[in-house]
Parts: structure tokens; sequence; C-alpha cells
């Protein structure tokens, strides 16, 4: 029997995907799995240190792990009208946030990296927090102006805050692409024959969630920063998707063009290794 370090975040779509996995709903043969749930920010650093066997990252860490990690194609987060958004108590433009402090769920997030991309001349004083802090630190005005993920996207209303720009369709609309989010990678130390199992009981994981829906819930409502049925539904439905079975020949262009994009300005270091442990 072996067993390998999983990490994921707390998150809905998150503990929907690995339900099944890590609660013996289905066989995983000689494999077991330890679950360490993390804040994604928290998670990429880990990762950053060669500390997990199999994690969940944001694309914008899965840039500079390419060397030690492969992606695998099933368990990620991509898709439409899911993108970061940048929220603040007051109506404005972004372009009144600058030299302000905006607060970022981490510099190794795909939502800063999509600020980075979006405005490259755009500075302003970047304050990183837990992802679930930022929305209180916006109404207080403890920040002016933060940038949400996950289910902020459903509850930021319920705060009081405006929308200043929506990421995710600016993405849309300059690349014609999907959102790529966050992706599960692998250590390729584990060799092709450990990765290639893990990746099929993942889309297995996926796919099981898919066709018992509610099964879930106990666990997600365990784990999740927002309690409220309908929100904890709509994030499920919006991040945990067809993609997230597997990336397709769709995701993999966007995560391409995202990684390139980010070469192209230096953000992350560049890498001859293939994206997956196969071939590429």
């Amino acid at each position: 029997m072996r067993t390998l370090s999983l990490g994921y975040s707390p998150c809905p779509n998150d503990t929907f995907i690995f339900y099944a996995l890590v609660h013996g709903k289905i066989n995983t043969g000689d494999l077991r799995f330890k679950e360490i749930l993390l804040d994604v920010e928290t998670l990429n650093q880990k990762a950053l240190k060669g500390e997990l066997d199999i994690t969940k990252v944001s694309y914008n860490a899965f840039g500079n792990l390419r060397d030690d990690y492969c992606l695998l194609r099933s368990g990620g987060a991509l898709g439409k009208g899911c993108g970061p958004l940048v929220v603040a108590s007051k109506e404005c433009d972004i372009k009144d946030l600058k030299g302000k402090t905006i607060a970022i769920p981490g510099k190794l997030t795909t939502a800063y990296l999509l600020l980075q991309l979006y405005a490259p001349d755009f500075r302003s004083n970047v304050k990183v927090m837990p992802f679930h802090e930022i929305m209180g630190a916006v109404k207080e005005e403890k920040v002016d102006a933060g940038m949400i993920i996950h289910e902020g996207r459903f509850a930021y209303p319920s705060y009081g805050l405006k929308k200043i720009i929506d990421l995710g369709e600016w993405w849309e609309r300059e690349t014609g692409l999907l959102i790529p989010l966050g992706c599960i990678i692998a250590k390729r130390s584990l060799g092709i024959d450990v990765i290639s199992k893990v990746e099929r009981l993942i889309e297995e994981s996926v796919q099981c969630a898919m066709s018992h829906r509610d099964e879930p819930l106990k666990y997600i409502k365990k784990h999740s920063r927002e309690l409220d049925d309908s929100v904890i539904d709509e994030h499920v439905k919006l991040y945990a998707n067809d993609y997230s079975i597997d990336i397709g020949d769709d995701g993999i262009r966007a995560v391409r063009k995202l990684l390139d994009m980010a070469e192209e300005r230096g953000i992350i270091k560049k890498s001859s290794k293939p994206l997956f442990i196969s071939l590429d």
C-alpha cells in the first residue's frame, strides 16, 4: 500500500471533486491518499517547497513549478464566467484604484496574475490576506478594494460591495479562450504509472460526485466558508464542470496562452518541460 499526500482547498468545488476519492467511494487499489485541506495560496507555497505529492495549485504557481510537477488532466477549475472580481465599497473605475491598497488572495494566485496581465503598468499597494477575509476587509474599509475568488463571486453583494471589474470577462474578450484558474499537479518523480493511475482516479471521483450530487454535501459544508445551500450549489456548478473531468483541447489552449503571456511579461520563469508527464 502506498500513501500519497493530496492537497486541495476547503472550497466547495474541491471538496466536491475529491469526496469520493478520500471517502472510499471508489476503488483506489494499492494507493491511499492523505488529504491536506488548506487555502490555495498556502498550497501554492507548499508545492514550491516540494512538500506535496499531488496538489491543487493556481495556474500562476504552476508556471513556476513545471520543472518538478506535471499537470493532470482531471480535477482542475476552468470555464467561462468564473473569473476573479475586483470589488470595492463604492462604485469607481479600476483607474481610480491606482496607488490604492488592494487586498489579494496571494501573489501566486491566478487572480493576481490576471490583474498583472490586464494592467501591466498599473501600480497599487497589494496586501495579501486569506481569501475569506477580503470581503470583510473591504466592507470595513481596511483596504480600498479587494480581489475575490471562489464563493466570494456569489457572496459579495451581501457585504454591500460593488463590482469594479470582472477579470474573467476581460480574459475571455481578449483571448476568446476559457479561463484557467486552478489545476491539479503531481510530482514528476512519482513516475508515469502512478501519475496516470492518480489521474484516472480523480476523473472517476469527479464523475462519481456528479452522479450523486447530494452525497458530498455534508463534507462540503464541514469545510466551506459560505454555508448557504444556494451559494454552495452555484459554486459547485460553476467551478466543477466538464473540464474538471478532462481539461480537453480547449482547456490546454487556454493554459498555454496564459503561461505564454506570463512568460512574455516575466511574471513566471520559462520551462522546457512538457505540461503532462507522457506526451505534450
